[in-house]
């Protein structure tokens, strides 16, 4: 429902300086999807964190699937389908290009939290949180602005104005307002990190917990 309705709207949340933080609704919670992965790949792994990756992904395929159908099957005659019509075409975009810049972001999120780990041997757990988080949110950020304009046609652009500018502070607003929350994030993610390790009983600082591979089924199964 956030990808549909996230583009309808734009919040102006203040300013830094000259900037204005202009924020579309969608985004709103948008930080919370970084910090559940930070905390997957803290706690269970790459492979694990990945795999929720395309959980996310493969349930906006299915809200598209749906619109899709609904649009294909005749409707009950006399009946007005124009709402029905706007909405589905807004949400094919507005999905799209979320969709797009979501994938493509938690993805390097994923891997960049795991080289700071690795980098680190473990430790400076606020530095892999933030250091995952700020490169990953630049990247969605800016892809999802360039998608939604040139890929969906979404943003409330002013066509009597330059093009540059505005798409400039819809990317420097939104990575602004996703700075801060991830910086407000960081003892929330260090508190919520060792009380489920606790409560979830999962042994070691850093121990991932990897789905076994095909490969050790198979050696399990012949070895039974």
């Amino acid at each position: 429902m956030l990808n549909i309705l996230g583009l309808t709207r734009f919040l102006q949340l203040g300013h830094i300086g000259a900037w204005p933080i202009v924020v579309a609704i969608g985004a709103l919670p948008y930080p919370i999807t970084f910090l559940c992965t930070d905390l997957i790949s803290e706690l269970w792994g790459e492979e694990k964190a990945n795999q929720l990756v395309w959980v996310g992904l493969l349930l906006n395929g299915w809200v598209v699937l749906i619109l899709w159908l609904g649009g294909l099957l005749p409707g009950l005659p006399g009946s007005d389908d124009s709402t029905f019509r706007t909405i589905q075409e807004l949400s094919f975009g507005a999905i799209g290009a979320s969709m797009a810049a979501y994938l493509t972001a938690q993805f390097i999120d994923v891997r960049l939290f795991h080289f700071w780990k690795q980098l680190t041997n473990g430790k400076a757990l606020w530095l892999r949180n933030n250091g995952s988080t700020l490169v990953s949110q630049l990247v969605d950020t800016t892809a999802v602005v360039l998608i939604s304009h040139y890929g969906a046609h979404v943003l409330p652009i002013d066509p009597e104005s330059p093009l540059v500018p505005q798409l400039g502070s819809f990317i420097v607003g939104g990575y602004l307002f996703k700075v801060l929350a991830a910086l407000a994030d960081t003892l929330p993610f260090i508190w919520l990190t060792g009380w489920l390790r606790r409560w979830l009983d999962i042994p070691g600082d850093g121990v991932e917990l990897l789905t076994p591979s095909i490969n050790d089924r198979q050696v399990t199964t012949e070895a039974n």
